[in-house]
């Protein structure tokens, strides 16, 4: 049986071995047991390590708590590392309930706010847990954002609110931050945002920026609100520095549209096992052609 704990203190090492080697490593949000067995089931087959996110809203859904033990159990049962963030968290409260529950990473979440206001609840989410790992012993990785991409994971008519060239990350924020905050892990806004747009192309990623960022700060990056985005910028971000891709949109709209397909041709079928095999099908099309791709 794997010892968890060690595997906690090896997620860092794994995301600092795929930054040097210029590769990610995936990061797919669910919201049951079904979208994460097709994940775990193609990293597997991949032998590629894997983290499962769960936002506040697919906590509140599956169970804090509940959560954990999936993974854990699953984690048992295949054989490649598979970490559990808890991903866009907007309180010190969640923060703790998340690492008290044993999850391997957190993302505080403070975008929105004003730079300085960002920056001081980022900094005491990072004294929480930092205090928490001293009681534990276990290693607890923090993520924080900068630059505003939105906030939902939707298909969108229109580049939300808010997101603006201006609100782009500079390296010069991007290295006072991370000095500031202690985080581990740093997610710029790069071009990216959250969701897909429905009738027009995601905007390009800004490169260039993403090399001046990486050039300045020496942990590992994240790309946030990939949906949708080309292959040729995704690899073109991880040539560059990012060392963790995140994609939730994209897989969720596989997943519904293939369960959707199965319900048009098979309307009277009320069996979740049968209708959800198929939401795995195409989900999994989707998780494996993203994993490939981050490791080629």
């Amino acid at each position: 049986m794997k010892n968890l704990v060690k595997q906690s203190e090896y997620y860092l090492e794994t995301i600092q071995k795929y930054k040097k080697d210029k590769k990610a490593i995936a990061h797919f949000n669910i919201s049951n047991l079904d979208q994460a067995r097709a994940i775990i089931e193609v990293a597997e087959e991949l032998k590629q390590p894997v983290i499962i996110g769960v936002s506040e809203g697919e906590r509140a859904y599956i169970g804090v708590q509940m959560a954990r033990k999936i993974i854990d159990e699953l984690n048992q049962e295949f054989n490649i590392p598979i970490f559990l963030n808890a991903d866009h968290t907007y309180s010190i409260e969640k923060v703790e309930e998340a690492i008290t529950a044993g999850y391997d990473s957190v993302i505080i979440d403070a975008a929105k706010l004003p730079y300085e206001e960002n920056v001081a609840l980022v900094k005491k989410a990072v004294d929480v847990v930092r205090a928490y790992e001293s009681k534990s012993g276990k290693k607890v990785l923090v993520e924080a954002e900068l630059g505003y991409i939105g906030q939902s994971s939707s298909l969108n008519k229109a580049i939300p609110e808010g997101v603006t060239e201006a609100n782009l990350t500079t390296k010069e924020q991007a290295r006072d931050f991370i000095i500031r905050t202690g985080v581990d892990m740093f997610a710029p806004a790069i071009g990216n945002i959250h969701g897909m747009l429905i009738d027009a192309p995601e905007p390009k990623l800004h490169i260039d920026r993403l090399k001046e960022i990486a050039s300045s700060v020496d942990i590992p990056l994240v790309l946030h609100g990939a949906s949708g985005n080309s292959d040729e910028d995704i690899k073109n971000a991880i040539s560059s520095g990012v060392s963790i891709v995140h994609i939730n949109t994209e897989i969720r709209k596989a997943f519904r549209d293939g369960e959707m397909e199965f319900l048009k041709e098979h309307p009277d079928e009320v069996a979740p096992y049968k209708f959800g095999k198929e939401g795995q099908g195409e989900m999994k099309k989707v998780v494996r052609a993203k994993m490939e791709l981050y490791i080629k």
